[in-house]
């Protein structure tokens, strides 16, 4: 056999992804490791192919570590949210939109939802991007192979930290807010809790530009995450770890509009007792999470003032690419609490970021950058 008869070797490339130890779901924490996984050798019609410039962490990626979440695996790539560079394009690319090549791009987070507003249209339900075996796709990799429909521009404004911290947290957000919540609009009274967390960040974001008043909670005042939201433009807050605390929140509640209009949580826990006090009767809460626990108590009396409970899901592709043409319009910057530096190699630089999520000590998202620019050893970014 000639040299050119013989075939071409497989080429690879490095991806991150969790390692199997035994342990009990909510006991065990999997520690990171690196794969060496195939790089396909060519794209289909419709396909692109992305190297990530930037990685972004979300509270899922932190469940996945202690088995809180369901499906995770052990070989598909951790992450859901990457802003990329678009190496190559496939053959029909440029024939149906404008050519995306050598542009920056951030990846719809989930597959399998349309546009419906009621739910994701795929019989085979809803997969959310990174770590699980419902979806072979995550984005903690050096190259990333996606459907073009699934990509949106990256609004110009953002850097590309930034770019990263948008996706999850922003759909999650604006689905939350402005398809679920009916009161994003000027004047309504809204209360954001758990400010600090990246979905609760990009909600205040967004009430605010819509010229919501929006109050937060937050489970200590001295880290002054309260101060910081309302330097971002929220009216108030307190502290949900103080007994009474809506009690407090009432007397900052405007005297021409002395209640709230709707709660958007992501926590759970007593938050339909406390806050359901302060809402109009009709008044919406809507959760996005239960970071407390999977189990949401609804009281006789939340019934009797007819407050409505709607869960919220991520979003779909057309919310997705709603909140994306918002951000850009609206010049909306997502908050990067953290850069950590080095790719995929910096093991202990990861670690850090996952260590900040453990403890609450971020006021935003926090975000490796897949060259050498950013904290390489993590150390803890100030408040």
């Amino acid at each position: 056999m000639s040299s050119s008869d013989e075939p071409s070797k497989q080429k690879t490339h490095k991806a991150l992804a969790l390692r199997k130890i035994s342990g009990k779901p909510g006991q065990v924490y999997y520690p990171l490791q690196i794969l060496t996984v195939d790089t396909p050798s060519t794209l289909s019609p419709t396909q692109l192919l992305l190297t990530p410039t930037h990685l972004s962490l979300n509270h899922r990626d932190l469940f996945l570590r202690q088995h809180l979440y369901p499906s995770p695996s052990f070989t598909t790539p951790l992450l859901s949210d990457a802003c990329c560079t678009v190496l190559s394009t496939g053959s029909s690319h440029s024939s149906t939109k404008p050519s995306l090549l050598n542009k920056r791009v951030i990846l719809n987070p989930g597959h399998g939802w349309l546009s419906s507003p009621l739910g994701p249209e795929s019989p085979t339900g809803y997969n959310i991007l990174g770590g699980t075996s419902t979806n072979p796709l995550g984005v903690a990799q050096e190259l990333i192979v996606v459907e073009q429909d699934e990509v949106a521009l990256a609004p110009e404004h953002l850097s590309g930290a930034e770019a990263a911290a948008l996706p999850l947290t922003g759909l999650t957000a604006w689905r939350a807010l402005v398809t679920k919540s009916g009161n994003a609009e000027r004047g309504r009274n809204i209360l954001v809790t758990g400010i600090g967390g990246g979905v609760a960040g990009m909600v205040l974001s967004f009430a605010v530009k819509m010229g919501v008043r929006v109050w937060v909670t937050s489970g200590d005042m001295k880290d002054k995450k309260v101060e910081r939201a309302m330097e971002m433009g929220a009216v108030g807050g307190v502290s949900y770890k103080e007994k009474g605390w809506e009690k407090a929140l009432k007397g900052q509640l405007p005297k021409d509009r002395p209640f709230l209009d709707a709660v958007i949580d992501g926590a759970g826990g007593d938050v339909v007792d406390r806050a359901g006090r302060l809402l109009k009767p009709g008044g919406v809460i809507v959760s996005y999470g239960m970071t407390t626990g999977p189990k949401l108590p609804f009281s006789m009396s939340a019934v009797l003032k007819n407050i409505e409970l709607r869960g919220s899901t991520m979003g779909s592709r057309k919310e997705f690419q709603d909140m994306v043409a918002f951000v850009g319009k609206e010049k909306i910057r997502p908050v990067v609490s953290r850069v950590v530096g080095g790719g995929l190699d910096n093991l202990e630089g990861i670690d850090s970021l996952f260590e900040d999520m453990k403890a609450g000590r971020q006021f935003g998202k926090l975000v490796l950058a897949m060259d050498g620019n950013g904290e390489t050893k993590g150390e803890r970014a100030r408040l």
